[in-house]
């Protein structure tokens, strides 16, 4: 005794369902390896940045110059 019967066009439904559903989820996955590339890409490119913006001295320093003479007690 059958009490419900799938019909063709109810067959048809669910595996376009199905066919959306598969390609949702493989299309989640690709934008999230995207976006963890694309992150990567950025922190390199502000780690660049800051090595570029760091302030290097103009020149060497001159030789140091003795300081005023001071007696000390013997």
């Amino acid at each position: 005794m059958t009490i419900a019967r799938i019909t063709a066009p109810g067959l048809a439904a669910m595996g376009v369902s199905v066919a959306l559903l598969w390609s949702c989820l493989i299309g989640e996955r690709v934008l999230l390896r995207n976006a963890a590339g694309q992150q990567a890409r950025v922190l390199h490119e502000i780690n660049l940045l800051r090595q570029k913006q760091r302030s290097e001295p103009v020149s060497a320093p001159g030789p140091q110059r003795p300081g005023p003479y001071q007696a000390t007690k013997s």
